[in-house]
């Protein structure tokens, strides 16, 4: 059967076999550009990590995968008849507020185009797999929520539990993450840690080691995008890299395989790579603008290879004339430098914030501080970056600093 849609998605319905026995689910044949999660968000199933698991599952991908134009994808909606009576006696359950949801799920679906009738009028009703599979319903996640074109998503609220919660982004070790208080509530940060994919940034030797700028930058970006939801802010992570996650190791193995904020890979034209990333920020924060949500910031984390030899401390810029993102900046700086004082009193500090003009400050809407954590081919400081413990109070004192 066909169902016609605003996107001109060809819509099917394929019998699969389950554990359960045989089960109708919808299935999509793609149009070009449609990747895992905007597929998945077009039919607003996105939020819940559970129906990307099951929809991998289902159409035996692996989270690297790319879906290939023309191929037919089930997604995980489950189609079952509408007897004519009620959702509860058509699926066999009783329960009042999961028909509810039920009801309100294809209601949607209507709304939005992605079925031409009503469930009553062509008898067919749609279950979405995490109404009855995932385990905190309306949770979204900002961190695990990506998309192959600019957003147009709804902005993620926060749980106001402090039960963990999951962001497989951080890794298996570091995935549950327990809301603490609420002091950076209604905040937006836009984590975007430098280089990546076919640049790997500065790069220096240690103990014949291979130190990538991008990957020791990603690690203390994620550390720092952690803690922001510890705190109940809400990060985006621009530059992702969805198998590696935080890394307790001195050597962070380098790769090629980072994409951005919606699954696109990098570019390899360095202009293209700043302006992909820019034009995310830019489109996540009018969204985020429209929705009420004024105080926003960007932080573009760096290791710096310019001075050769010199030691230097955690230096920082921001965009020339605005006052917001330097009062950002002078409080990062300050509490680095008081954390240097408690740690390694007499040592003294010699960070700077000045203004500069990079593409990162000067293109990006929010406000907006860059941050160089080290030099990477000097011996002192690549201990501050290779020592995993280092990296997490690097990203503590840095969350401390955004701090009003």
């Amino acid at each position: 059967m066909l169902f016609a849609h605003r996107s001109l998605l060809l819509l099917v319905l394929l019998l699969v076999a389950t554990a359960a026995g045989a089960a109708e689910y919808l299935s999509v044949e793609v149009r070009r550009g449609d990747g895992v999660y905007s597929l998945l968000r077009r039919y607003e199933l996105v939020d819940y990590a559970c129906n990307i698991t099951e929809f991998r599952r289902l159409n035996y991908l692996n989270p690297n995968s790319k879906l290939l134009v023309g191929r037919q994808y089930r997604l995980p909606i489950e189609v079952l008849p509408y007897d004519g009576e009620s959702i509860r006696s058509s699926t066999r359950d009783q329960n009042w507020d999961r028909a509810v949801a039920i009801k309100a799920y294809n209601t949607r679906m209507l709304e939005l185009g992605l079925r031409s009738r009503d469930y009553r009028q062509d008898g067919l009703l749609y279950v979405p797999y995490h109404i009855d599979n995932c385990s905190t319903i309306g949770e979204v996640s900002p961190l695990t929520v990506a998309d192959e074109e600019r957003p147009t998503f709804e902005v993620p609220e926060q749980n106001t539990t402090v039960a963990p919660r999951t962001f497989n982004i951080f890794g298996p070790a570091y995935a549950k993450v327990p809301l603490i208080d609420r002091t950076l509530a209604g905040r937006i940060f836009y984590i975007v840690s430098g280089h990546g994919g076919p640049d790997p940034g500065a790069v220096g030797r240690r103990g014949g080691h291979m130190l990538a700028e991008d990957e020791y930058a990603y690690d203390v970006a994620l550390r720092l995008c952690r803690n922001i939801l510890e705190h109940g802010g809400t990060p985006y992570m621009i530059v992702r890299d969805e198998n590696d996650g935080i890394r307790d190791d001195k050597y962070l193995t380098p790769d090629r395989d980072e994409t951005v904020w919606g699954g696109a890979s990098l570019p390899r034209n360095q202009k293209l790579r700043l302006f992909q990333r820019s034009d995310i920020v830019n489109a996540l924060y009018e969204e985020n603008l429209a929705k009420g949500l004024t105080d926003q910031t960007m932080i573009a984390i760096h290791i710096d290879s310019r001075h050769r030899g010199q030691q230097l401390d955690v230096f920082l810029y921001y965009p020339e004339g605005d006052l917001v993102s330097q009062k950002r900046a002078d409080r990062i700086l300050e509490m680095l430098k008081e954390k240097y004082d408690e740690y390694r009193p007499g040592r003294g500090y010699a960070g700077t914030v000045s203004n500069r003009d990079l593409h990162m400050l000067r293109e990006t809407k929010p406000s907006a501080v860059y941050l160089e954590l080290a030099n990477i081919a000097n011996a002192s400081d690549q201990v501050r970056i290779v020592s995993a413990a280092n990296r997490q109070l690097l990203a503590d004192w840095l969350l401390l600093g955004l701090y009003d």
